[in-house]
């Protein structure tokens, strides 16, 4: 009888172990942020030249995408754990989705991670690029639709993912963190093709962090496709930024981007940070581009915390793009910002954005070379699709947000 007991303890020890090695959790979270927006000048088609009236709409997904996402993961033992992320993004306006004809646009992986080794995950994902560098983004507080450096160029907003993509990130050690991302093309008799690659170290010190990382967009073809069709394979859904900025390079072989950012912490109510990035649109032997095209961007944030509830921010970017493809007086764009939160509570707040900009110079029109146009404003990455028919834009937006 004795036996029999202790055996029974030992089985039931047993199964407390493995359930303990086998506890999982799944979470259900979103975010639904929607506004009213205003904006002085705007194309009713990207491109156009005329027709540019002010305009005032709802706008969404402002201060942070609207989203709703599941996420969890199993202990595997020794620390490892299984993990998983799926994420819709959608119009709060229109329940439309945020990306047509994809269920988990945002992202949609699944890895392991350990503290110890870090972690490695597969799926569509954000670039290592993207993930070490938007710590000091200046979308943190300006936001990407009025604050992203104009067209969001440099990808330190969140309008580029990559499929079919492997990131692994290490642990922090002593402050310092690395990452790597390869998106696989899958083009057949070529593994460059259609493939997006990135690496980005960050380095956080006390009040003190910096951050750098080099991405690289290839096209899915030798003759640089489209941007918006099947260009980028590992995108796949036009995603890599397309505006009056970048217009007539879209159609580059490959697009290429270097950038650095970092921030300081002066006290609880102050802090600041700053960006700089070169962004290189590179031609093919079907490009209707022959130069290779180059823009940079530097930019800096103040943030200012004076009561708990309340967060005010203030921005300015330049971005200048060198002389090619037959351009002799090259693009320059100059961006001011202005950005107000107010915490209703821990899961609701108000903003009210504002932000003006002016470009100068010339850029090269849809048709690529030798279709020489003035550059036109288009605020953020919100103007995109409607950016300004004159050199000059202003833009202001108010908005609620609420999280769950």
């Amino acid at each position: 009888m004795k036996k029999t007991k202790q055996a029974l303890a030992t089985s039931a020890l047993g199964l407390v172990a493995l359930g303990a090695h086998a506890q999982s959790s799944v979470t259900l979270y979103g975010i639904v942020d929607t506004g009213i927006g205003y904006q002085s000048s705007q194309t009713s088609t990207l491109g156009a030249t005329k027709g540019g009236h002010s305009a005032v709409k709802m706008i969404n997904g402002v201060w942070a995408g609207s989203r709703f996402g599941l996420k969890g993961g199993e202990d595997l033992g020794g620390g490892t754990k299984a993990i998983f992320q799926l994420e819709e993004g959608f119009n709060s306006a229109t329940g439309a989705q945020s990306t047509t004809g994809l269920m988990f646009n945002r992202q949609a992986y699944v890895g392991v991670t350990n503290p110890t080794y870090g972690s490695l995950t597969a799926g569509r994902q954000y670039t290592s690029y993207y993930t070490l560098l938007s710590t000091y983004s200046p979308t943190t507080w300006l936001t990407g639709y009025y604050g992203a450096h104009p067209g969001d160029l440099d990808s330190l907003d969140t309008l580029y993912r990559a499929n079919n993509s492997l990131v692994y990130t290490s642990p922090s050690f002593y402050g310092l963190t690395v990452s790597g991302s390869y998106s696989l093309g899958g083009v057949a008799g070529s593994l460059n093709a259609g493939s997006t690659w990135s690496a980005a170290v960050r380095y956080l010190n006390g009040p003190i962090g910096i951050a750098a990382g080099f991405q690289r967009i290839n096209n899915s073809t030798n003759g640089g496709g489209a941007w918006g069709a099947d260009s980028t394979a590992s995108n796949a859904g036009g995603e890599p930024a397309v505006s009056a900025i970048n217009n007539g390079y879209q159609t580059a072989q490959a697009q290429q981007r270097f950038a650095v950012t970092g921030g300081y912490t002066f006290n609880s109510q102050w802090d600041v940070s700053f960006s700089y990035s070169n962004v290189q649109y590179i031609p093919g032997t079907g490009s209707k581009f022959h130069d290779t095209a180059i823009f940079n961007t530097g930019g800096a944030v103040l943030h200012f915390k004076p009561v708990t509830v309340l967060d005010l921010a203030v921005g300015y970017s330049y971005t200048r793009a060198t002389e090619s493809n037959g351009i002799t007086s090259s693009a320059r764009y100059q961006q001011f910002n202005l950005s107000q939160y107010y915490s209703l509570s821990k899961r609701t707040g108000l903003y009210a954005l504002e932000a003006y900009q002016r470009a100068s110079g010339q850029t090269l029109g849809t048709a690529g070379a030798g279709s020489i146009i003035n550059a036109t404003a288009s605020i953020g990455d919100g103007m995109n699709g409607t950016p300004a028919t004159s050199r000059s834009q202003f833009a202001a937006g108010v908005g609620i947000i609420h999280r769950f």
